[in-house]
């Protein structure tokens, strides 16, 4: 299979593509607050800080994973997933093409009767590849289902990686991108523990553990890969439920984690912000070039996780599972519905029961 002057596959199991010299470019990172199921909002604050970025001569810009609502138990999210044109697309591909860079960040997107997590990659002429991320992490199950594309895609920078959130953890990940990519565009929604009063030594030593995996993972997905890493995240608190049963759930209110960065293919971090600087831009020079990875563990995980860790994440995986089930059984589960409008200039804009979100 050809694609003339971006890539070629050559074998059955190896990605093989054409590699020009490149130079260094300008590249962002977005970190951003958002809100819970308030889609036209996030939208607009995430737009205006990657106009942000692109007007400093940003190249590249990297989005969070869900950019458009956070992510907790919630039922109001079984009705937050895009349809494939959609407004948040709609946005990239203006940017995209006005500043003449390249954008991506994953939202919830709905195909063929399910919901997917989609990371979608923007080049400088608007052309749109997606990745679909492999599977779900914990509470995420209840909303979507995994993907099993590559993740590779062509661009004028040359060939992108992307990843979402803990698949920056999984060696499998790392199977399919080492070798094969200049730059890795990556997003996260990582949260913390859930907030809750008692149990604290438990949930502050998780926090703690938690904090530092996620501050060395984008450089060392980075390493693993050899390729530099444009990593956007989330701040702030997201307040909703953790379902310990498919029909039983408790109040959490938990932390993002933050750590927006940029590093080189060795994993040194060139621009970082952290949870607590709150939403903003970071920003660094990076040369899309690939290099040799270092080798990673005979083992699912990359790190060599906690017991603790592992048993909450098979245990939110389970129950997931059964509400996306149930949800897809009673109709529950729907995209989220865009109506356009005619404005008081004769201008279709793109509408819901919630408000305006922008331009189609």
């Amino acid at each position: 299979m050809k694609i003339p002057g971006k890539y070629y596959l050559q074998s059955s199991e190896q990605w093989q593509f054409r590699t020009v010299a490149m130079k260094p470019v300008r590249a962002a990172a977005v970190q951003m607050q958002a809100r819970l199921a308030d889609i036209p909002y996030n939208i607009a604050q995430v737009g205006e800080l990657a106009e942000t970025a692109l007007r400093r001569g940003a190249r590249v810009v990297a989005l969070p994973e869900f950019f458009t609502t956070q992510i907790v138990y919630d039922e109001r999210l079984f009705s937050c997933a895009l349809p494939q044109e959609n407004p948040a697309l709609s946005m990239l591909q203006l940017l995209a093409r006005k500043y003449e860079a390249i954008l991506g960040g994953s939202y919830l997107e709905f195909r063929d009767g399910d919901a997917f997590n989609t990371y979608v990659l923007l080049d400088t002429d608007g052309e749109v590849s997606r990745h679909d991320k492999d599977q779900p992490t914990m509470v995420e199950n209840a909303f979507y289902i995994g993907g099993n594309d590559p993740g590779i895609a062509a661009s004028s920078l040359g060939v992108c990686g992307m990843a979402v959130c803990w698949e920056m953890l999984r060696t499998r990940t790392v199977r399919r991108l080492a070798g094969n990519v200049d730059f890795l565009m990556t997003g996260s929604h990582w949260w913390s523990e859930p907030g809750w009063p008692y149990g604290r030594t438990l949930w502050n030593w998780l926090h703690r553990y938690n904090a530092a995996l996620m501050a060395r993972t984008p450089g060392a997905f980075a390493r693993l890969i050899g390729a530099p890493n444009l990593h956007a995240a989330h701040c702030g608190v997201v307040t909703g439920e953790l379902r310990l049963t498919r029909g039983r759930g408790v109040g959490t209110s938990s932390r993002m984690m933050g750590e927006t960065q940029i590093t080189d293919a060795s994993g040194t971090i060139l621009g970082r912000r952290e949870a607590h600087e709150g939403p903003g831009i970071v920003e660094a020079e990076v040369l899309p070039r690939r290099q040799v990875g270092a080798s990673a563990p005979d083992r699912f995980w990359v790190d060599d996780l906690p017991a603790a860790f592992r048993l909450i994440w098979w245990h939110q995986n389970r129950v997931g599972r059964e509400i996306y089930r149930a949800a897809k059984a009673e109709g529950k589960l729907r995209p989220f519905r865009i109506v356009p409008e005619v404005s008081s200039g004769g201008t279709r804009r793109a509408r819901n029961t919630r408000g305006n979100i922008g331009d189609p």
